[in-house]
């Protein structure tokens, strides 16, 4: 462990698998007090359980992010366990794929509930402790958006939506020294395995295409750099998109 993150209190939605759990285990790793957010406690006790054997310090807390009082009773049981929020890490997100054609309401509701509504629910009742003594947000859009891929049309409106409110409040709380960022990862995630696993030859054709040759690891390639992101090292930056995809997708 380093102590990059030290005395900095950190919320990871979405943090009982894949890119949340890669990211929980980062900060922690940085001396980051992380509490474990999602909707399967038997998921974040996990993650839990592997945070303290590398010797940091985890809370779990069972949250419906989509619930307006339930993430603000878990952000107050936070600010409360660690002395406040520092770090914002808006992970959760729940859709469907399907044809734009056959898109249903309940597809775009599933979506936005999970994302934009979610993360904003989450940046909303943290604002009061990080204006405290200043933060980090790091919210997450998708490639998928910037390229508009096949089949992920309610997914993709959903992220394009998450970048919007992440650049609106990087105007409107920079003030607070508050920072709000948004990043693009590819990491080998379990739906990423489970797709892999599902159409094999169209999981080769996209390892083909980034030049790096593989899948972003979930803590040490994506984990790591939203660290990079939340620390000092990138104090200057907010209101950016960082597309983690080992070069398959170029943005600027």
């Amino acid at each position: 462990m380093s102590d990059r993150l030290s005395g900095r209190a950190a919320i990871v939605t979405g943090a009982g698998q894949g890119i949340g759990r890669g990211i929980a285990l980062a900060l922690a790793k940085e001396a980051a007090s992380v509490a474990l957010v999602g909707r399967t406690a038997a998921k974040l006790e996990a993650v839990g359980a592997e945070v303290r054997q590398t010797g940091g310090t985890a809370l779990v807390v069972a949250c419906d992010v989509s619930d307006r009082t339930g993430v603000n009773s878990m952000v107050e049981r936070v600010a409360t366990a660690f002395g406040g929020v520092d770090i914002l890490i808006n992970n959760a997100q729940d859709s469907v794929q399907r044809l734009l054609a056959e898109t249903t309401d309940d597809d775009v509701e599933r979506a936005y509930r999970s994302g934009p509504v979610a993360t904003l629910y989450a940046m909303q009742a943290c604002l009061p402790h990080l204006k405290v003594r200043g933060g980090s947000i790091v919210n997450f859009g998708s490639s998928t958006a910037l390229q508009g891929s096949e089949t992920f049309g309610s997914y993709a409106m959903a992220k394009e939506a998450i970048r919007g409110l992440s650049r609106v409040a990087a105007r409107e709380w920079g003030q607070y020294d508050i920072r709000v960022n948004c990043v693009c990862p590819a990491s080998l995630s379990p739906s990423a395995q489970a797709w892999a696993s599902k159409d094999e030859e169209r999981f080769a054709r996209v390892l083909r295409s980034i030049p790096l040759g593989r899948m972003g690891d979930a803590e040490q390639d994506i984990g790591r750099a939203v660290t990079a992101i939340v620390s000092d090292d990138l104090r200057y930056l907010t209101g950016a998109t960082l597309v983690l995809e080992g070069g398959r997708v170029i943005y600027g």
